[in-house]
């Protein structure tokens, strides 16, 4: 069987440009938010270069205000994202990708290890794709705060939701907003 792909390149991203679009289109037909004229403001919000990899998406009638107001310099906050920078890093760096080396291993070899070492992989595997979300979430967050721009928490400690419904409402939480 053979079979043939399209060679179509895609911009990075084109998810993230997606859901903001949409997004904004969504608050302009819920009558949430006027239709913006400024055309800088609206490709700006809909390529927030802090967000572009990992999010959090953001609803435009939080965002997109954002873009036309003064920004001045607020130690605290941009100390509070310099924070959340470091506990972003810490989560990616330390958590996910010392999870993923052990993950890796088990998962690449599954049927040398016992159940117990398979269920040991599940369960670093699950700190792995937390520590990469909620780590690069974090990063955007924080850089953000930087520049003087407040997004939404992405992430709100999802493993210790009580039920698969909170889980869902805790694990990012700009995507199923």
């Amino acid at each position: 069987m053979q079979t043939t792909s399209l060679k179509i390149i895609l911009p990075v991203g084109i998810s993230f440009y997606t859901f903001q679009t949409i997004s904004y289109t969504i608050d302009v037909y819920r009558k949430k938010l006027e239709p913006t004229t400024n055309f800088i403001q609206f490709a700006a919000f809909v390529s927030f270069f802090p967000q572009l990899v990992a999010g959090p998406i953001e609803r435009a009638t939080h965002l997109l205000p954002q873009f036309s107001k003064k920004h001045i310099f607020n130690s605290e906050f941009a100390l509070s994202g310099f924070y959340l920078i470091i506990w972003g890093l810490f989560k990616k760096v330390v958590v996910a990708d010392n999870c993923a080396f052990f993950v890796n291993h088990i998962f690449d070899g599954a049927g040398n290890y016992s159940s117990l070492e398979l269920f040991l992989g599940a369960v670093l595997f699950a700190f792995q794709i937390y520590g990469d979300f909620s780590g690069y979430s974090d990063i955007a967050i924080g850089v953000s705060r930087l520049f003087g721009f407040s997004l939404m928490t992405n992430f709100s400690f999802p493993y210790f939701s009580r039920d698969i419904a909170e889980f869902w409402r805790r694990w990012h939480i700009s995507l199923s907003t």
